[in-house]
């Protein structure tokens, strides 16, 4: 496997990890150094990859980017009791043109997905996501997206790619691969009300800051059912990251971003995830510490993921019936963990693209709703997309 655009962990990072504890995470991972060069990735599951690229940020002034502060707090974490390998493979430069950083990052992706690595990226602005979907064009037909951020990033697809304009390319650039698009974590203030509109007609998911601040569990199911997870720091809390981030005084706290990091790792759709809008600092430490423990938390939910969405054994599920206005909702419970499912009726007569989506993740909330005669808006959404 070729990575030859792939450049080392810095020295003073690596030699960093060389003074921590034998029991640290950074004594666990393989690391892409300059003396032993990129690691084997045979029994690699999970690989970092930092991606140094932040010119298409609309602040964008010049200055130079690394994630060093990043990986020493990540490594100097301990493990938890986990089975997978982890591998650092260094970073991925500034090409000479934003497209060239682009297309390694495309590459990489799609090379680690085909070995059924899941690729961890750190950056650099969030249009980054974009090649990230890109990746997936000669893999799966049909990709879910899920935004954690403050803002939809939808932008105009007309001018160039931004950071805050990213996922008009997603939706409108070929091949239209993008299935689903969820936005964890929205404040309306920053959102025009002509991007508000647009999400509900294309039958998106939003979740209000509040929403999820008030019960962040109802965000699991969107995860479960994601193939790309992109944060965007700025939508946690200023109080919670150092000053040069410039987020808002209102916004996810700690706990909050590392739950979310957690479903992501959970979820057995997810492959690839990245954290994104990291501005380096004197005052770096909180900001870098954050990361590391929710790239912790991504880590641990990767080691406990459960095969439990397999519905062919009678044994391993509960089904459960219900009417609601004429319409007969059918639910799944996973007998081995608990989690809930409904089912999406096939529509012969329309071009079905939901035909891997029959079974869309829920809450043991929606089937309570569903027994009040209340429709679950999350199957609303996709039953109306599969009728598009």
């Amino acid at each position: 496997m070729n990575f030859n655009f792939l450049s080392p962990v810095a020295d003073s990072v690596v030699a960093h990890n060389e003074l921590l504890s034998q029991q640290s995470l950074g004594k666990k991972m393989t690391i892409h150094s300059k003396q032993l060069g990129i690691p084997d990735l045979d029994d690699v599951q999970l690989a970092i990859i930092g991606v140094l690229e932040n010119r298409n940020d609309v602040d964008f002034l010049g200055e130079e980017f690394n994630i060093n502060e990043i990986r020493k707090a990540l490594y100097a974490l301990f493990p938890g009791n986990w089975h997978t390998q982890i591998a650092d493979l260094g970073d991925i430069q500034k090409g000479e043109t934003v497209e060239d950083t682009y297309f390694a990052l495309k590459t990489a992706v799609s090379l680690l997905i085909q070995k059924n690595i899941i690729p961890i990226i750190i950056g650099g602005s969030q249009d980054l996501t974009y090649p990230m979907y890109r990746a997936y064009d000669s893999l799966m037909p049909m990709v879910n997206i899920v935004n954690v951020d403050s803002k939809f990033d939808l932008g105009d697809s007309n001018k160039p790619i931004k950071n805050n304009s990213f996922v008009g390319k997603v939706i409108l650039d070929q091949p239209y691969n993008l299935f689903n698009y969820a936005s964890i974590g929205y404040q309306t203030y920053y959102n025009s009300q002509e991007e508000i509109d647009l999400m509900d007609k294309l039958y998106f998911e939003s979740y209000r800051l509040g929403q999820v601040s008030n019960n962040v569990t109802m965000v699991e199911p969107v995860l479960r059912d994601a193939n790309i997870v992109s944060i965007d720091l700025n939508v946690v809390k200023a109080s919670e990251v150092s000053s040069k981030q410039k987020s808002s005084p209102n916004g996810l706290d700690g706990k909050e971003i590392c739950t979310i990091s957690r479903y992501a790792g959970i979820s057995n759709k997810v492959s690839s995830f990245g954290i994104f809008e990291y501005k380096p600092s004197q005052d770096d430490e909180i900001t870098a510490s954050l990361i590391s423990q929710m790239l912790w938390y991504f880590i641990e939910g990767v080691n406990f993921r459960v095969k439990d969405d397999d519905f062919l054994n009678d044994d391993n599920y509960q089904k459960f019936t219900t009417l609601v206005d004429l319409q007969e909702l059918v639910f799944y419970k996973s007998m081995k963990t608990q989690r809930w499912w409904i089912e999406i009726p096939f529509l012969e007569e329309v071009n079905n693209k939901l035909k891997r989506h029959t079974l869309l993740p829920c809450m043991h909330q929606d089937y309570l709703d569903a027994c009040n005669n209340v429709v679950p808006e999350r199957w609303y959404k996709a039953f109306q997309k599969n009728c598009v």
